[in-house]
């Protein structure tokens, strides 16, 4: 029998949970053309939020196009370029007559070139140098805007991994450009998210930077327990199996809400339950979990230093006072100093959160861990 709980791909459908004030939001935002920037740590459903608002406005609004990109292997401007074009060009049409005719309307200057498989995968290049497109790409970044109107359609273009443009050499320059072009676009809506929320945070939330106050910033938050209760139970009832609102929240509670995580271990506890959950399955599932991930936490703990050791030990031991003399010295962290250069490093890595005074692990597991094995 199929597990029916999905984590590590996109869930859409029966398998998307909740967030239904979030997608009235997205959704709002894709038909009124308002630009949108999506925020949380990784692994919490960005990527489902969209794909789930996505394909509820095309089954509502039929002058819409959506464009999808992702630029998880995009490192270079020129590649962005590339990428971006192949994509717009695609998402207006699935003839390849029509990409091809619209590439050479609107792309003239760049000397398009596109080739076809067997299966129309399309290949887009340029006869242009590299240089050459980097130093005029506004035909390409104006391309969507230019085909919406052209079309009469809405263009909405949601790109994936947004942060890695500013992994681009000379990063900011290229920042002012998409900004100059794509803020003057009225047929065209952006929603950008990535899986580095620091980054992100640095690209949208910092007034020096050119995406400041860019559009709509979607905080998104964990999905509450309450709703996950149905969810779940639902899950097991259609399989034939009954798990109790007590063990939901159990389940919930012991990976702090956690989506991704709550689905990997709601699928743990099915595998393991015959016909009624009861807790030691929920917790011996747990414990499983955690040693399933024990050799990858194992290997991160050799990439940090011994300070940073010891100020995650001193979190484990829920000391608040991080910056007494007290602490520094019984965790041997250093000096004060060095407290603030270890928290920058840990939200970079995505270990902590940090909101005000408030410190927390991003990945429950990874903090259970650390208390059960490494700091036992």
């Amino acid at each position: 029998m199929e597990t029916p709980f999905v984590f590590g791909k996109i869930a859409t459908d029966q398998n998307f949970t909740d967030r239904r004030v979030e997608t009235e939001r997205l959704l709002q935002n894709f038909r009124s053309l308002t630009n949108t920037i999506i925020i949380s740590p990784r692994r919490w459903g960005k990527s489902s939020l969209v794909t789930h608002a996505a394909k509820q406005l095309l089954a509502s609004e039929g002058d819409v196009k959506l464009c999808m990109i992702d630029l998880f292997n995009v490192r270079e401007e020129e590649e962005f370029y590339t990428l971006l074009a192949k994509k717009v060009l695609t998402s207006v049409s699935s003839k390849w007559e029509e990409i091809a005719m619209n590439a050479k309307n609107f792309l003239a200057r760049l000397i398009p070139r596109i080739s076809f498989t067997a299966d129309v995968e399309s290949e887009l290049s340029f006869g242009i140098g590299l240089e050459e497109l980097k130093r005029n790409p506004d035909d390409i970044l104006d391309l969507a805007e230019v085909l919406a109107v052209s079309k009469n359609i809405r263009l909405i273009i949601c790109i994936d991994e947004f942060q890695n443009v500013a992994n681009f050499g000379d990063s900011l320059a290229f920042q002012k450009k998409l900004r100059a072009h794509w803020q003057r676009h009225a047929h065209v809506a952006y929603c950008l998210f990535g899986s580095k929320r620091h980054m992100l945070m640095d690209v949208f939330a910092n007034v020096s930077m050119p995406f400041y106050k860019f559009g709509d910033l979607m905080f998104l938050q964990k999905i509450e327990t309450e709703e996950w209760v149905p969810f779940i139970r639902q899950k097991f009832q259609t399989t034939n199996k009954v798990i109790e609102r007590d063990e939901i929240q159990l389940l919930v509670g012991l990976v702090d809400k956690h989506p991704y995580y709550v689905q990997q271990l709601a699928q743990q506890v099915w595998l393991r339950t015959e016909k009624l959950v009861v807790p030691s399955v929920v917790k011996e599932a747990y414990n499983g979990l955690i040693d399933q991930l024990s050799l990858l936490f194992l290997n991160s703990m050799e990439t940090f230093s011994n300070a940073q050791l010891g100020f995650l030990k001193a979190l484990i031991a829920g000391e608040k006072q991080l910056s007494s003399k007290q602490t520094l010295q019984a965790y041997r962290i250093g000096t004060s100093g060095n407290v603030v250069r270890i928290k920058q490093a840990l939200m970079e890595r995505e270990v902590i959160d940090v909101r005000g005074n408030e410190i927390t692990f991003q990945d429950p597991l990874f903090e259970a861990w650390l208390k059960r094995d490494w700091f036992k």
